[in-house]
């Protein structure tokens, strides 16, 4: 990350705290109050002062930006990797499918070969010899 990006990032972070916003409403008001008084170097209505929010909130408006491109940047980079993720783990689950599907024809085959009915499991038992609950025929 960018020297510019952290700044950005760490102002952004500051700049949306209830801290700044008692700190700067603080600022304000010793500054009227400071200007009020006799010998004011901006006296009311407090032009420097306006001027001085105009540039901060220029300021503040273009690292907010900075900071917010920044964040779809790393959420751009983050929505790719779930994707490849994603696409990855989908084929490693049709691999594993197709193992599957080769196993249960296998196990078709084999069950063919043998002879053993392969119609309901709870009208056959997939074993000869034994009844539909599994305990062993004893005849």
């Amino acid at each position: 990350m960018k020297l510019g990006d952290r700044a950005a990032d760490i102002l952004r972070n500051s700049m949306g705290s209830w801290r700044f916003v008692g700190s700067f409403i603080g600022f304000m008001l010793v500054w009227a109050w400071i200007n009020s008084l006799g010998n004011a170097w901006d006296p009311y209505p407090f032009i420097l002062l306006n001027l001085l929010l105009s540039m901060l909130a220029g300021l503040q408006g273009a690292i907010l930006l900075i900071s917010a491109r920044r964040q779809d940047a790393v959420a751009a980079a983050l929505a790719q990797n779930d994707y490849e993720t994603n696409a990855a783990a989908k084929e490693d689950i049709e691999k594993v499918m197709a193992v599957n599907d080769q196993q249960t024809a296998l196990l078709m085959r084999l069950l063919d070969v043998h002879g053993i009915d392969t119609g309901d499991p709870a009208e056959n038992s997939a074993v000869p010899g034994s009844d539909p609950a599994g305990s062993p025929s004893t005849t």
